[in-house]
């Protein structure tokens, strides 16, 4: 392996690709071209999942559940703390500052950047930016760049300074908050931590308690909402709805009707004095699940109208706190303190059976994606976590003899590791 790719641990040859998209294999300076050129980043293809053909060797499947690891990715000087996936890209960011952009279909180290801008918490992408929330409870926006040595530049930080200078010579502009001092309302007061994006606006989290809009068009904050009595930890938005998940053991559902601000649609009851670290909701919209600090994994179904919603699935999922989901197709990915991410295939009635365990990080599984592309008869798993290291995982989608897990299943089920 050359040496530009040392900091990447490949498995045994499991894994080669080739690729029928002439996306993958585009020179730099005209993936860059198109990006400047986009008029329309909600119709953009700049960062649409390429399909990659991995084809694998043809290996047994001797239990219900297989999976492969494919690759262990290091090189952040941190904890891994969120993942993105760009077009041939995928995006890693760390408590240590750094973002690191690996290009698929070899998995090599690409590029880094963000140094020294405090720890990222979260990033979500849109059209040809990429925002990133940090500890410092800013959001930053990069753009791709023409030129080569700077690949993704930094172009604005949210609040912008125009949001600024528009509103800090007022003082119905200021806002008391938990810090006993006052900062404009277009300011967070602590870590932002989870990012979500819908309709032309980005949605942002903070440990502060509050949820903030920003206006994508023209990076300006247009609303700040209190929220949750504790901290937000995760969003996530489909058909409309924004959905805050909450160290106060809530979830609560906003809506936009016609022009008007934000207004509280539903709340949705966990378990109690359990903080909800991660929510994800179907593609139609009516179930919405969440892993709680108690090891569970909750599942709630909505209306037609989806302003109610009630409780349908407790399932004991880890044998400590549940730290990310990730949803792909019929399938929910949990990650967990115990080192482990769990694979669930959603059943009638928003019920959840357990298809297996994977193992193999040395600590807290803290952020997950998943590819929706189907590559040979499964799905790609990207894992991030509190050791520093990004695993990518192929995971089976064919499974048999599967059992219902019920509300306080055993832990011991068996589950076979293939690497």
């Amino acid at each position: 392996m050359n040496s530009s790719v040392s900091d990447t641990q490949m498995a045994s040859p499991l894994l080669y690709a080739s690729t029928t998209s002439s996306s993958s294999s585009r020179s730099l300076s005209s993936l860059s071209s198109e990006a400047e050129d986009i008029e329309n980043p909600q119709k953009s293809n700049l960062f649409e999942l390429n399909h990659l053909n991995f084809k694998f060797q043809s290996l047994p499947f001797t239990e219900s559940f297989s999976f492969r690891s494919l690759a262990v990715l290091s090189g952040h000087v941190g904890s891994v703390s969120c993942l993105a996936l760009c077009g041939e890209f995928i995006l890693s960011a760390s408590q240590g500052k750094d973002i690191i952009v690996w290009q698929q279909p070899d998995l090599r180290l690409f590029t880094k950047f963000g140094h020294g801008d405090g720890s990222v918490k979260a990033l979500v992408t849109f059209g040809n930016k990429v925002f990133t929330a940090h500890q410092d409870s800013r959001i930053r926006v990069w753009k791709v760049s023409r030129r080569s040595e700077n690949v993704f530049r930094l172009v604005d930080t949210l609040p912008t300074t125009k949001d600024y200078l528009g509103k800090f010579m007022k003082q119905s502009n200021y806002v008391q908050t938990r810090r006993h001092h006052k900062r404009l309302w277009i300011e967070h007061s602590d870590s932002i931590s989870c990012l979500a994006i819908c309709n032309g606006f980005i949605y942002s989290g903070s440990w502060d308690k509050t949820l903030k809009v920003w206006r994508i068009s023209d990076l300006k904050c247009i609303e700040s909402i209190k929220a949750h009595d504790d901290a937000i930890n995760g969003l996530v938005a489909c058909r409309g709805m924004v959905y805050s998940a909450s160290a106060d053991g809530k979830i609560k559902a906003w809506g936009k009707d016609d022009e008007k601000s934000h207004s509280l649609k539903g709340i949705l009851e966990g378990h109690k004095d359990v903080s909800l670290n991660s929510v994800i909701v179907s593609e139609d919209g009516k179930w919405v699940y969440a892993g709680g600090s108690d090891g569970f994994v909750m599942g709630w179904e909505g209306s037609g109208d989806y302003l109610c919603w009630k409780l349908a699935c407790e399932t004991i999922a880890h044998e400590m706190a549940v730290l990310s989901l990730c949803l792909v197709g019929e399938f929910i990915c949990s990650g967990s303190a115990d080192k482990s991410i769990g694979i669930w295939k959603r059943q009638p009635f928003g019920k959840l059976c357990k298809v297996g365990v994977i193992s193999g990080h040395e600590g807290p599984v803290k952020c997950l994606q998943a590819s929706p592309s189907h590559i040979g008869g499964g799905f790609l798993l990207y894992s991030g976590s509190l050791d520093k290291s990004l695993r990518v995982w192929w995971v089976s989608k064919h499974t048999k003899g599967e059992e219902e897990t019920p509300s306080t299943p055993s832990l011991q089920q068996k589950s076979t590791i293939l690497f």
